[in-house]
């Protein structure tokens, strides 16, 4: 039990440093309300559930300075600038009304199909999750699939819980003037991620 304190609490305290899966939550919730983002946050939930059934398999995809492993950083790195670029090009654009209707089935694929790349394509939750599996190696399977299943699962409500917070109308109006400025902050940073990225696999 002990054992499981500490990774949850591990792996809880990364959920809360803002990355790209809070970012393009944040900015689905912001222009098409947290139902929407619902799909994002799904996505996202999957993708880090495909890393945490590779990771405690042990394959080698997750070894860091692997072929693998960097093609996975470079393409991850890619999106972020795609993301970024985004963020950077339709900020101030958001009419900051929130949706109450329900997403088309359509729209809905898409927020899960680009909430699972920018979990699949985050480089950080391969090592992130890579070394969490080492640490739990010696653990049973009935362990294993608990700290795989609270994860995913936290994984998700905490996604889920952004996009609710920051869908709320009483939340919109208060941040109403500060929405284009965060918004480019976010691409910003994404895009400096980005190219810090790129240029530590161009020259580490």
């Amino acid at each position: 039990m002990e054992q499981f304190l500490i990774v949850a609490l591990a792996h809880f305290l990364a959920l809360l440093s803002p990355g790209p899966d809070f970012f393009l939550v944040a900015r689905t919730s912001i222009n098409a309300g947290w139902r929407a983002a619902g799909g994002v946050c799904i996505g996202i939930a999957l993708a880090n559930g495909l890393f945490i059934t590779l990771a405690f398999a042990g394959l080698s995809v997750l070894r860091e300075g692997s072929a693998s492993f960097i093609a996975l950083q470079l393409v991850g790195a890619t999106y972020l600038l795609y993301i970024g670029g985004l963020f950077l090009r339709h900020a101030g654009q958001s009419n900051l009304c929130v949706s109450g209707g329900n997403a088309t089935s359509s729209s809905a694929w898409r927020n899960l199909g680009m909430g699972f790349a920018s979990g699949a394509l985050n480089p950080k939750n391969a090592l992130f999750y890579a070394s969490l599996a080492s640490m739990v190696a010696s653990s049973s399977l009935g362990w294993k699939l608990v700290y795989a299943g609270w994860m995913f699962g936290v994984v998700l409500v905490w996604d889920l819980v952004v996009a609710l917070a920051i869908g709320n109308k009483r939340v919109l109006r208060r941040f109403s003037r500060a929405l284009p400025w965060l918004e480019r902050t976010c691409g910003a940073m994404l895009i400096v991620l980005a190219t810090a990225l790129i240029m530590r696999l161009a020259w580490g």
